[in-house]
């Protein structure tokens, strides 16, 4: 881990008290114990974050890349679909 640098930290009054009930239920030994726990939660899920985001971000720009949306009747759609499986019932039937 290398070398331990103390530091100070402030907390909502709802946050304190949870690391507090925490180390007193005996489920922590200290409230840096809590800490550290918290940040290594944040360390494994930000890479997570940092990937969602940038997949996003690429879906965006193919979103763009990909031209002006276009207007659909939704009715259209579903009687085309309605004629394309009535159609292929009375094929299979």
């Amino acid at each position: 881990m290398g070398r331990i640098e103390k530091i100070s930290i402030a907390l909502p009054e709802e946050m304190l008290q949870s690391v507090k009930e925490a180390v007193d239920s005996g489920q922590y030994a200290s409230t840096s114990e809590v800490i550290r726990d918290a940040l290594r939660g944040w360390q494994l899920r930000e890479p997570l974050r940092k990937a969602e985001i940038e997949r996003l971000r690429k879906a965006w720009e193919e979103g763009l890349a990909s031209g002006a949306a276009r207007e659909y009747d939704l009715e259209e759609i579903l009687s085309g679909a309605r004629r394309r499986l009535e159609e292929m019932q009375r094929k299979s039937a």
